[in-house]
């Protein structure tokens, strides 16, 4: 059976989840925005795990412990170089890295935010369309142990963003799979 998407409201550093994901730069340096959130929250911990781990290379991912966190792992992507901006690429690629990083280390919830739509400057709607094609890629293929990709997104206008691309999605899909 495959797993599910569901989209929620609010700040990941509260989702229900194994993991969430960090919209990082290459560099792991928890500035602004989801990483400073998750900074602040997560405690002194979880940016000298980054420490150890970066730099990393622009579309990857690593996972780090949660700190004080209620998520017992981070898995920060790298969505953009320091002082640069996301592209369809990057946040392509960072949906593909971090699912695959949640499988390798048994997550079975991991929380996305809606990744480089803020500091990385790039547009919700098309962020929408390329993140949610990605995790919906990733549950058909099954064969591992995450059951549910969340996304949190910060505030209704971007929820309704998600929302309106996943029902077309899901229309899509429908229509695909009737007789012709």
């Amino acid at each position: 059976m495959p797993g599910k998407i569901e989209l929620r409201t609010g700040d990941i550093t509260d989702a229900e989840a194994d993991a969430i994901v960090n919209a990082a730069n290459t560099d792991l340096v928890l500035g602004a925005g989801v990483a400073g959130a998750i900074r602040r929250r997560g405690g002194r911990s979880v940016q000298d795990a980054c420490d150890r781990l970066g730099p990393i290379p622009l579309g990857e991912s690593v996972r780090t412990t949660g700190g004080d966190l209620r998520q017992p792992h981070v898995i920060h992507a790298a969505v953009m170089d320091w002082g640069g901006g996301a592209t369809e690429e990057s946040i392509r690629a960072c949906t593909r890295s971090a699912l695959r990083v949640a499988a390798e280390n048994e997550v079975r919830t991991i929380a996305f935010p809606a990744l480089g739509t803020g500091v990385g400057g790039f547009p919700m709607h098309h962020c929408a369309e390329i993140m949610l094609e990605e995790a919906q890629a990733f549950l058909d293929r099954g064969g591992t142990c995450v059951e549910r990709v969340v996304f949190v997104l910060y505030g209704e206008q971007a929820y309704r963003t998600f929302e309106s691309v996943l029902d077309g999605l899901k229309i899509r899909r429908m229509s695909e799979r009737l007789p012709k």
